[in-house]
């Protein structure tokens, strides 16, 4: 494992403790301004750090000629940050009250469609 995906991975482990204790200790009706901004970010680190670990494992096992190990961190990074992007913003429509399947699944298929183009 290189010291990036040690880090990475560490990143997660300390990102999805400060989700749960977000969720489960700050209340957003004492402390809106406070919750809210927490909840935001902590929940755009755990999916990101997540996601590129997993991102990361899938592109591992693929066999692709010609891509070192920093080139899959990096678009394997790239897809987790654009992943939970959409992620935040889809929480962002749920608590505006706009949020319906097809938004959803549109703004996922903007950020699929981002990433499709980066890629080749």
């Amino acid at each position: 494992m290189t010291p990036l995906l040690l880090r990475i991975a560490a990143a997660a482990f300390l990102s999805l403790s400060s989700l749960i204790v977000v969720l489960f200790r700050v209340s957003p009706l004492t402390s809106p301004g406070l919750a809210v901004p927490f909840f935001f970010l902590t929940v755009f680190l755990t999916v990101a750090s997540l996601s590129t670990l997993l991102c990361y494992a899938i592109w591992s096992n693929l066999s692709v000629e010609g891509m070192d190990a920093g080139r899959k961190i990096s678009i394997s990074l790239r897809e987790g940050l654009l992943l939970a992007t959409a992620t935040v913003l889809l929480f962002i429509f749920q608590i505006l009250g706009i949020l319906t399947w097809w938004i959803a699944g549109l703004i996922y298929l903007v950020f699929v469609l981002i990433e499709v183009a980066l890629h080749s």
